[in-house]
């Protein structure tokens, strides 16, 4: 029944094929040979399958997944350097007809206050963003095709991508809704979005659809060859994700693999990201009654397995991670991260509003500011990037892939981060923030292509200093 090629779901994610691969896995996790020949392959940085990569996850020799650590290591700085993204969830409804059983956005959920932002209230959300510095942000909306249409949703993006305040613009909103048909997937392409996102939850569908009891999102076929859609509706990036948590990690971590692999054997291009969000604590959501979840060991070791099978596909974390497990995570294959983020409708603007802290989806474990964060990116050695470059020079898709599997991406991303980050040095940072970053800004400029390059980047900095905005290779 396994197809990579196929365009059913229960094809290209096989049951069968997953039992196995995780059978494959345990039965191997011992062997030194195979497990070396494994990592010679990944060392050529391109990529594994998702049998070579289970193997990986499974091993228990400690010199061997010191080896692992270690590559993971080298890949995320061959591919991504020492950029990290950041970007802001906005919640724009928490109106949901789904039931599902790990989400207080569940229908039957009748004490939570529901709230769906005006465009007047979206403006305010946008704002506030913008003054704390963000330039890219994913949209959140629940599953309600009478409160939530995609009409409101492509409202939404208009409203957003119209706000300039100061020197504030939202130059790319990433969109994370429900599976929705090939016809809405082309009026959010033409909308402009970014990267769509949809996480599976779970790729079991024995699992997934106990899970989803009710609702639409029950269907499990529909969800999970959602991506297809939306490739055939033009859009070019997609981001996966699943909620570990809910079922057996390495189950999982398979699928996961092998959902990549069939965008790759059908449309030439895998996944633009792929998210490794755990589950937590939520209004009345207990994760204890849950009984797949993983320690931080475990976390980030999928994380590191994950950046070895696929290098080229960037991945997320968010702040439902504390500081402690996000800076270690981050040299093992973490390249986009969220910050001074809410997870409530209307929690930027209006922050000391009690009521809308209670629409939070899930409880945040990183608190700090978007300032705090940033200063504390640079004083580990990275770029915090608020670049939105290749969505806007249409290097996305197959054309980003491209660049990307070819360790090319420095070329554009690294000299865009750095003039990003003096965009928020000079708009929106601390006195603190803007001393670390200026330091670093010298020692990142040495370390560009080649002098044209540093002398052109140094022009549009100074340029930068005297009032221009956006500039961008």
């Amino acid at each position: 029944m396994y197809n990579p090629k196929s365009n059913k779901a229960e094809e290209f994610i096989c049951h069968e094929e997953v039992l196995a691969s995780v059978e494959y896995a345990q039965h191997n996790k011992n062997n030194i040979d195979l497990i070396d020949n494994i990592l010679e392959k990944a060392r050529l940085g391109k990529g594994l399958t998702h049998r070579e990569a289970a193997v990986l996850l499974d091993c228990d020799i400690k010199e061997k997944n010191e080896e692992i650590f270690e590559l993971a290591q080298k890949i995320k700085q061959d591919y991504y350097g020492n950029r990290i993204v950041l970007f802001a969830p906005l919640y724009l409804s928490n109106y949901c007809v789904n039931g599902c059983i790990y989400c207080p956005y569940h229908q039957q959920n009748k004490h939570i206050p529901r709230k769906k932002m005006t465009q007047d209230e979206i403006r305010e959300e946008v704002i506030a963003l913008q003054d704390m510095g963000h330039k890219r942000l994913a949209i959140e909306t629940g599953e309600d095709p009478v409160n939530n249409p995609i009409e409101y949703v492509l409202e939404s993006l208009k409203t957003i991508y119209s706000v300039h305040h100061k020197n504030g613009a939202i130059r790319r909103a990433n969109v994370n809704i429900a599976a929705t048909t090939v016809e809405n997937y082309r009026k959010l392409k033409e909308a402009g979005i970014g990267t769509y996102i949809l996480f599976q939850e779970t790729y079991n569908k024995q699992a997934y659809e106990k899970l989803h009891p009710t609702g639409p999102k029950h269907n499990y076929a529909y969800h999970t060859e959602a991506m297809d859609r939306a490739m055939q509706g033009g859009i070019d990036d997609v981001g996966l994700g699943v909620l570990f948590g809910l079922e057996s990690y390495k189950y999982e971590f398979s699928a996961l693999l092998m959902h990549a692999e069939h965008l790759e054997a059908v449309f030439g291009v895998g996944p633009h990201t792929i998210s490794v969000p755990r589950i937590r604590k939520a209004d009345d959501i207990d994760p204890n009654a849950f009984d797949n979840g993983i320690d931080d060991d475990t976390f980030a070791k999928i994380i590191a397995c994950i950046r070895i099978a696929v290098p080229y596909t960037g991945m997320i974390i968010s702040t439902r991670e504390s500081k402690k497990c996000r800076e270690r995570v981050l040299k093992l294959g973490v390249s986009q991260i969220s910050g001074g983020s809410k997870t409530s409708v209307g929690g930027y603007a209006h922050p000391e509003n009690e009521e809308e802290e209670e629409t939070a989806q899930f409880d945040v474990s990183d608190r700090r500011t978007l300032d705090e964060v940033v200063k504390w990116l640079m004083e580990l050695g990275y770029v915090p990037s608020f670049c939105t470059a290749c969505y806007r020079e249409g290097r996305v898709g197959d054309r980003f892939m491209a660049i990307c599997k070819e360790q090319q991406i420095h070329n554009f991303c690294h000299p865009n981060a750095i003039m990003t980050l003096k965009e928020y040095l000079e708009d929106y940072a601390s006195a603190e923030t803007k001393i670390v970053g200026e330091n670093l800004i010298k020692q990142e400029l040495s370390t560009l292509a080649n002098k044209t390059l540093e002398c052109k980047v140094e022009q549009n900095l100074t340029a930068i200093e005297q009032g221009q905005r956006d500039f961008r290779f």
